[in-house]
């Protein structure tokens, strides 16, 4: 039997707001479970953990990207399905996965749905399931979170994207399974999990959630690149399951949308079969 348990970020909308989800999953037979709300999806880790430890194999988990990152990470490698409620500005693994921006029909996706199996990449010892980068997207991450996200949406991207595309390139040295792969200056350094990133660009086509492997691209210049990201001349493009990044200078970096410190290095491997994910039919295979 279905043992259901909820972490929400207290901040994030969708429909009409948490009593409706309560309203939604006690229309489904699941009156007052188990649950926790959070004001910030750093908090998202311990009280995931509490309630599988307490016996949730279904984990609803209402917020954005980075509180969806927050519990994969904390969860990764447990038996337990994770239900994503897309309430925040990108939502980029429920778009990847092909769930609705729709209440009622991702509690019934989670609890009737398929189960897919996905991979997790892990950076610097923590997990994400869309992209790491450092340079560039990093960049505009960091600006976009300043505040401009929540009052401007999606548009916060391309506004910060025109502010920092001039970034200066810094030498990168890069391997990819153990092996040379990179060694020259860029303005940013990508890996991803799934084929489509920030506003809906196609930057990995060839990339899936459940192939044991990691997709890797460097751009070369500080140029924006648009439509085929494949076929620009200022990108290169690889996979691998093991990436590590040296960087001349520090920069910031990110997973999954969420700034993270500025380091030289980054360490990225691929974890097969890290997560189920509740998806619709359709996107189970």
């Amino acid at each position: 039997m279905t043992s259901v348990g909820v972490v929400a970020h207290a901040g994030k909308e969708l429909g009409g707001g948490l009593a409706e989800l309560r309203t939604t999953l006690a229309g489904y037979g699941i009156s007052d479970p188990p649950w926790h709300d959070v004001r910030k999806s750093k908090h998202v880790p311990e009280r995931a953990r509490e309630l599988v430890d307490q016996g949730a194999d279904l984990l609803f988990v209402w917020g954005g990207d980075g509180t969806v990152q927050r519990a994969i990470d904390a969860l990764a490698g447990r038996a337990v399905t994770i239900a994503i409620v897309p309430a925040g500005t990108a939502n980029l693994l429920a778009t990847n996965l092909g769930l609705p921006h729709d209440l009622d029909a991702c509690v019934r996706i989670g609890l009737h749905g398929a189960r897919r199996i996905l991979d997790a990449g892990k950076v610097n010892g923590e997990h994400f399931a869309v992209m790491a980068g450092a340079g560039l997207d990093a960049m505009m991450i960091r600006s976009a979170d300043a505040g401009l996200k929540d009052k401007v949406g999606r548009i916060a991207y391309v506004w910060t994207g025109a502010k920092n595309v001039q970034l200066e390139p810094v030498g990168m040295s890069i391997e990819v399974d153990g092996q040379s792969w990179f060694e020259d200056e860029a303005s940013c350094v990508l890996v991803g999990n799934v084929p489509d990133v920030l506003g809906g660009l196609t930057v990995f086509p060839d990339a899936a959630f459940d192939d044991g492997r990691l997709d890797e691209w460097v751009r070369t210049l500080g140029r924006s690149v648009l439509g085929n990201v494949g076929a620009s001349p200022f990108v290169r493009m690889t996979t691998g399951r093991t990436i590590e990044v040296r960087l001349d200078e520090a920069m910031p970096y990110q997973l999954d949308g969420g700034d993270r410190k500025e380091t030289k290095k980054l360490k990225i491997k691929v974890k097969p079969g890290a997560i189920s994910i509740a998806v619709p039919e359709r996107e189970s295979q």
